[in-house]
């Protein structure tokens, strides 16, 4: 079993063009993921001088190691965003999400990124017949308030969705989209490079701090020291104590990942029948999917600890059983890859994007679906740092931390969390 993404043996290897490292630019940006390589590729298009300073290699975080879903909504059901905000809100962050998937769209298709990007839809699977119950309130809602069409699958009919007789119905939502991650991650920063963007690896930064005239900061990184008129900060679940603000309200999660040897094509038909998104009802859920060569990727909260050698191979053998309990077809089938990362997760389960009190930019938070909403937010904090009024309600709602100033950055609560969940599904 290879220890490593199953995606990164997809894609051919890349390194930015070599430059000289900067002493100036308009913008710094900390981290190459998905957010950062979508500011980097708008600023640039705008004519920002750019850096992106990636502590490791680009795409080396989450962008390369997730499920590549693209999906619809946020962490929080339609229902929950419902209870919390009212209604209004509630339908304005949901199409957020939607234009999210747009944009990927748009960029795949204006950048020509060859990286397996297909309409083909997620169903979430109902873990406990109450779950079901609560997927028909959750699409009369979608449909009746949100203008948003979804179709339920209940358990006689999910045979035409997948093989399984673990689950007890389905929702299913035809605008969600899968692609390869990594091949996605290169191609970002293949176009924000061809759009003049400057990228360095191996430039983790250390320190950021107002420079001596107040008109901008001083940046000192690995690779040396840079000025910039402005700074926006994309690590996500890598987020460190480069700025404590950010740190106090960014917990960063596990998730682990396996990868199975490729499916005979009459086996991949049985088990995902329209090769949509795959996840359950869960709060320790289970995600999977096909890759284009029918490998069956399976994922889940294996553990909420980031991932370490020792927490990966323990995954993996979690996630083997939790596969076969979904499918026990597989029980013949080599699992090949097995890997894990670090998701970002915040305290209101929402991504966040704005500006701190510093004057320094940032997007993160979108706790597992990342790919579409860090890829937008990048972009839309691009727009708003070049002075473009931005009209998004993940700008403007209060970014929480823990109360009583209880979260620094280390997640102490993590294994508490794990309980706590793992015993909501076992009553709920």
């Amino acid at each position: 079993m290879k220890e490593r993404p199953y995606w990164s043996d997809t894609v051919a290897p890349f390194s930015p063009a070599p430059h000289d490292f900067p002493a100036r630019v308009d913008v710094a940006i900390v981290g190459g993921g998905y957010t950062g390589l979508s500011a980097a590729r708008e600023l640039a298009r705008s004519g920002a001088r750019v850096a992106v300073l990636e502590a490791n290699t680009l795409g080396w975080g989450a962008s390369s190691r997730n499920g590549g879903m693209v999906l619809t909504g946020l962490k929080s059901s339609a229902g929950a965003l419902v209870k919390r905000f009212g209604m209004e809100t509630a339908r304005a962050l949901f199409c957020t999400s939607l234009d999210a998937i747009n944009h990927v769209e748009r960029v795949v298709r204006e950048e020509g990124l060859a990286c397996d990007f297909r309409r083909c839809g997620h169903i979430e699977l109902a873990y406990k017949p109450g779950h079901f119950a609560g997927f028909i309130r959750e699409a009369e809602l979608l449909q009746k308030h949100f203008q948003h069409p979804v179709r339920l699958v209940d358990k006689a009919h999910l045979g035409d969705e997948i093989e399984t007789d673990l689950y007890h119905g389905g929702l299913v939502d035809e605008a969600s989209a899968g692609l390869n991650p990594a091949q996605y991650a290169v191609g970002l920063a293949q176009a924000a490079e061809r759009a003049g963007a400057g990228l360095f690896e191996n430039a983790r930064v250390t320190h950021i701090e107002h420079d001596a005239a107040g008109t901008g900061f001083a940046v000192t990184t690995a690779r040396g020291k840079l000025h910039a008129d402005q700074v926006m900060i994309a690590t996500n679940g890598y987020t460190e104590r480069l700025v404590p603000w950010l740190q106090r309200r960014i917990i960063p999660i596990g998730s682990y990942i396996i990868a199975t040897e490729p499916l005979p094509p009459e086996l991949a038909q049985r088990v995902s029948r329209h090769r949509r998104m795959m996840f359950d009802s869960k709060n320790f859920l289970y995600y999977f999917r096909l890759s284009a060569d029918n490998r069956m990727i399976f994922g889940g909260r294996a553990g909420f600890m980031p991932a370490n050698a020792h927490t990966v191979r323990e995954s993996a053998a979690i996630l083997r059983r939790g596969m076969l309990e979904v499918y026990p077809q597989l029980k013949d089938i080599a699992v090949e890859y097995a890997w894990g990362g670090t998701l970002g997760f915040t305290f209101d389960l929402l991504p966040h994007a704005g500006t701190t009190a510093a004057g320094i930019h940032y997007a993160l938070g979108c706790g597992g679906h990342g790919v579409a909403l860090l890829s937008y937010l990048g972009a839309c904090v691009a727009q708003h740092i070049a002075g473009r009024r931005i009209e998004n309600p993940l700008f403007t709602l209060p970014f929480p931390t823990a109360p009583a100033n209880l979260y620094r950055g280390n997640p102490w609560f993590l294994p508490l969390a794990g309980l706590y969940y793992r015993l909501l599904d076992a009553i709920s």
